[in-house]
């Protein structure tokens, strides 16, 4: 769960610097809307989800899965900006501008980025198998 809101936290934070620092708009094909960088990113969140949380099952998961989960992320948001401006009705060559315009921009690398180390620090806990932190007093055993 943590992972999940790290990675959109981080997600979010460097396109939104990416845009900044770039002056220049994430996605700005004309008459696309924002219907598919919404899903594209909600896609994007579930495929994070659904490729770490079995990467998560083993007692000392492995690191090199968090890669696995940045790829997977990053090309799952641009197959839902596609498919979702596919099914808008904008066409095919506005859909593929609008995902050459994420990768060119440099907005594919910040997700795949954001994936790889909110999937790290996710892998990183369940390998300490750290817990909610609590004070002395709490200990029911001593």
């Amino acid at each position: 769960m943590l992972a999940t809101v790290l990675f959109f936290g981080l997600a979010i934070l460097g396109l939104g610097m990416l845009s900044y620092f770039t002056d220049s708009d994430i996605l700005s094909v004309p008459d696309l809307g924002q219907y598919p960088g919404v899903v594209g990113m909600v896609l994007a969140i579930v495929v994070f989800v659904a490729i770490l949380v079995p990467s998560l099952r083993p007692r000392r998961p492995t690191y090199p899965a968090s890669v696995l989960v940045g790829v997977a992320t990053a090309l799952a948001h641009l197959a839902g900006v596609w498919l979702t401006a596919l099914v808008a009705g904008a066409g095919i060559a506005p859909a593929t501008a609008a995902v050459m315009q994420l990768v060119v921009g440099g907005s594919t690398l910040v997700i795949g980025l954001a994936a790889l180390v909110a999937a790290w620090v996710g892998i990183a806990l369940r390998r300490t198998r750290a817990h909610r932190p609590s004070w002395p007093w709490e200990d029911e055993e001593g």
